[in-house]
């Protein structure tokens, strides 16, 4: 009596082992039938399984669903095929084991395939969506406990914890299966799954064909994701082998605690989303394919797609010329040359085969179809030149030796990471291609050292002239220009503030003062003095023998600001009058020194709070808004309210100065150019700025207008969005902030770019709208920019209603034929019932 108590006692304590998840409320039982209705919840309350209806549908269907997600989202459906047309439908546990659907009349809908009958099992629904059936038999065993479970008989989605058997042979495996519709979840057109041949990749296809793959799998990630997306998409992913010899694929999500899925949508791309509890919703982590290029085979066999653009493959040309030249690449390419070891065939392989050779692509996503060999890097070449039918090789890491024998399919471009792919080509490509890359390097060298000559020969020219000018100026400034003292009037911006000892000049409206006096007010130019370091020298704080504080800038001989420059900044500011424009106050003109005299700002630079840690918290929300507001005012007033059309041409944080009450003040104009009244556009062969702010017209093309200053607000606007400096945002995933900016935007996650040391204090329509703003003023093409009247409509207006911001390409395009979206008199249309919200950009 006592032995079979025991027994029992270690026979419940097994079973605990196998069933411990399963709870009251969470199970159904031999001889329970549930009604549409009645729901199981699991243990910890994340899934729900009961019967629903799709939305626009009264059909109903028995399947699971997250728990406390509000926008109710479903994981499994079990009778996709057959519904129940009313909600007279039941679900139990019949005779042998199975889980079963039936309709109000008893007729069977859906009955799970049970690997093992039984008379005694229960069903439960675990804490990671997975609904297994349980056997609960006393002489059950580890090996035939769990007789079903949906993780095993997915329909569209793959949780974590899911695991997914594949084949070793290389066999096609469609597991995953899209609804119809949104209304209808039977089996739709598109699947999922894996085909392990080579090394293992994910693959949709729509029917029968290939609509995208993931790349090969290399232990840590799919290879054939960019590296936009690759952190979100391959992390997390494990490949294993099991008792059986087979693989396991599973995958583990960087957060337990946030629910992660990835789905086959209706329209055929497999979507990463993790659910967002503050915003009640889905943000998506990445969709494919993206189109273009993502496409499987885009362009065909033997061509690789780059940025949507087709190119044969180096040695390849098209398989139908009319038709490439026409638009349609569908028909790929062909080689110009056969093989040597294809096209002799009195020469054994062996021989033939060592006159091919093979050129390099190298950052691409490799072929589909390949196949794996055992052997190192150095060998691995030659077992594809001793292979006939081998037309190309590679060597991953982690994958090793990979080999083509079939045509090479779907190859695309990428701008960084990807892998070196060595397409085997005939001795004559080979040779041909070096001449043409000999020929090239050629060419370039002798146009760099032709334009280096020119550049000398000019530079020469005009240090000449640039000394002969300045001797001739500082012979012509009358020596009652040169004062001793000044005292100067805070009050209003305008050079008649100044009254000096001695005499304005007539021509600038300037007080002229000598050097000594500048040196007296800055204590010779001491280091305790000097407030910073600019691109054209330093800068000093000084005082006035009236007491009044000024900053000084001596302009360095060697610092590129010569007499254009220096005539530019004191012509350009002495007739500027606004408040967000830095006042000057006079300048020193004396043999080979240049200074300017400016109003002091007590803060400093933009940058000295915006990008320091410690400081950075000083600018919250409402102060960076109104620096934004106020940067915009000045430039429009430059643009189109002042007396000259000026563009400044070198707009940035540290250009950006701040007084005692954080107001912010554009300065330093010694790049800026007036305009007529007529002029919108110009162009210089003398590229001036700073390299991160350009607009790519002017960068790459010298031109510049009214929507270059726009650029570089966008990038200063992104800047004091997140508090970082431009350049800190260039990695291995981003060139600079724009793509970081647009890649939080396509995610539909913008306000992640918020800096964390004001996100408290933030307004977040204010910080979207500007975020919007910032992404349409530094689109690629100018006119595609809005000017500086609507961006300050924009700013300061709600109800206005902001077009979508283009992707940007980081190139600069002109087309003679482009209209300006933004011409005319620059008004935008509003609205009293539009007002912005989060915009997705595609």
């Amino acid at each position: 009596m006592a032995t079979g108590f025991r027994f029992s006692l270690w026979f419940l304590l097994i079973l605990s082992c196998f069933s411990s998840f399963c709870l009251a409320g969470d199970r159904v039982t031999l001889g329970e039938t549930l009604k549409d209705g009645d729901n199981i919840t699991s243990k910890g309350g994340d899934f729900v399984m009961g019967f629903f209806s799709p939305a626009g549908t009264s059909k109903r269907y028995l399947g699971i669903w997250y728990a406390d997600v509000s926008v109710k989202t479903f994981i499994w459906v079990a009778n996709r095929n057959k519904p129940v047309h009313d909600k007279n439908g039941t679900f139990s546990i019949d005779k042998i084991g199975n889980l079963v659907v039936k309709d109000g009349n008893g007729d069977s809908l859906y009955s799970s395939n049970v690997s093992f009958e039984t008379t005694n099992s229960t069903v439960c629904l675990k804490d990671d969506g997975n609904l297994v059936i349980i056997n609960n038999d006393r002489d059950a065993t580890r090996l035939n406990s769990v007789l079903w479970e949906s993780f095993l008989n997915p329909t569209d989605t793959f949780l974590p914890g899911m695991e997914v058997i594949m084949e070793r042979q290389g066999k096609e495996q469609k597991v995953f299966s899209s609804w119809t519709n949104d209304s209808d979840p039977s089996p739709g057109r598109y699947s999922m799954g894996f085909d392990s041949r080579g090394a293992p990749q994910i693959v949709i296809w729509d029917g029968q064909n290939r609509r995208w793959r993931s790349g090969h799998f290399d232990g840590v990630e799919f290879t054939g994701v960019p590296n936009v997306t690759r952190t979100t998409f391959s992390s997390g992913f494990r490949i294993q082998n099991d008792d059986d010899g087979k693989l396991l694929l599973t995958y583990t999500a960087s957060d337990p605690s946030s629910f992660v899925r990835f789905q086959l949508t209706v329209t055929g791309n497999e979507l990463q989303q993790r659910w967002n509890e503050d915003k009640g919703e889905w943000d998506t982590l990445q969709s494919r394919p993206a189109g273009g290029c993502d496409l499987y085979n885009f362009c065909g066999n033997f061509a690789k797609c780059d940025k949507e653009v087709c190119l044969c493959l180096e040695g390849f040309v098209p398989r139908v010329p009319e038709q490439w030249q026409a638009g349609n690449r569908t028909g790929g390419c062909v080689r110009k040359t056969e093989l040597e070891c294809r096209s002799n065939s009195s020469v054994s392989r062996n021989d033939s085969a060592k006159d091919d050779g093979f050129s390099a692509l190298r950052r691409v996503k490799l072929p589909d179809y390949a196949d794996t060999v055992e052997a190192d890097i150095d060998e691995c070449k030659i077992r594809c030149l001793n292979d006939c039918s081998c037309n190309a090789y590679a060597f991953v890491k982690r994958i090793n030796c990979m080999i083509w024998r079939d045509d090479l399919v779907d190859i695309e471009h990428f701008e960084e990471g990807g892998n070196t792919l060595y397409v085997r080509l005939h001795p004559s490509d080979i040779e041909t291609g070096k001449k043409k890359k000999t020929i090239i390097i050629a060419v370039i060298s002798i146009l760099v050292a032709l334009a280096l000559v020119v550049m000398v020969a000019i530079w020469l020219v005009c240090k000449y002239r640039a000394r002969k000018q300045e001797s001739m100026r500082t012979n012509e400034i009358p020596k009652n220009h040169l004062v001793r003292s000044g005292e100067f009037s805070t009050e209003h911006s305008g050079p008649g503030d100044v009254n000096a000892e001695g005499h304005q000049g007539n021509g600038s409206e300037l007080a002229f003062f000598s050097f000594s006096m500048v040196a007296a007010a800055t204590d010779d130019f001491s280091l305790a003095n000097k407030l910073g370091q600019g691109g054209f020298g330093p800068v000093y704080k000084g005082r006035l023998p009236c007491g009044q504080e000024v900053a000084i800038k001596r302009l360095s001989q060697k610092s590129g600001q010569g007499d254009e420059e220096f005539k530019n900044e004191i012509t350009l500011i002495a007739k500027l009058q606004h408040r967000n424009l830095v006042r000057l106050l006079g300048c020193c003109v004396e043999g080979e020194e240049k200074m300017l005299i400016y109003e002091y700002m007590p803060n400093k630079s933009l940058d000295t709070f915006l990008f320091d840690t410690a400081r950075k918290s000083q600018l919250d929300w409402r102060k960076r808004f109104n620096i934004i507001e106020g940067i915009a005012r000045g430039l429009l007033y430059l643009h189109r309210d002042s007396r000259l059309r000026i563009i400044h041409r070198d707009l940035k944080a540290s250009n950006i100065l701040l007084d005692e009450e954080m107001n912010p003040k554009i300065s330093d104009f010694g790049m800026a150019r007036i305009f007529g009244g007529n002029q919108n556009e110009a162009n210089t062969n003398r590229v001036v700025g700073t390299y991160g702010y350009m607009a790519p017209e002017y960068a790459m093309e010298g031109l510049f207008s009214g929507k270059s200053d726009v650029y570089s607000f966008g990038i200063l606007l992104l800047e004091i969005i997140c508090g970082r400096r431009n350049t800190s945002f260039r990695t291995d995933e981003h060139s600079g902030i724009i793509g970081y900016v647009w890649e939080k935007w396509d995610e539909g996650r913008p306000m992640d770019l918020v800096d964390r040391s004001i996100w408290d204090g933030c307004q977040h329509n204010e910080a979207l709208r500007c975020i919007h703003l910032g992404l349409l003023c530094v689109q690629d093409l100018a006119s595609h920019r809005p000017n500086m009247s609507s961006v300050v409509l924009m700013l300061e207006t709600d109800n206005v209603r902001l077009p979508l911001p283009r992707q940007p390409t980081y190139t600069s395009m002109r087309r003679s034929l482009d209209e300006d979206i933004w011409h005319g008199n620059q008004d935008l249309p509003s609205s009293n019932n539009v007002t912005v919200s989060v915009l997705i950009g595609r």
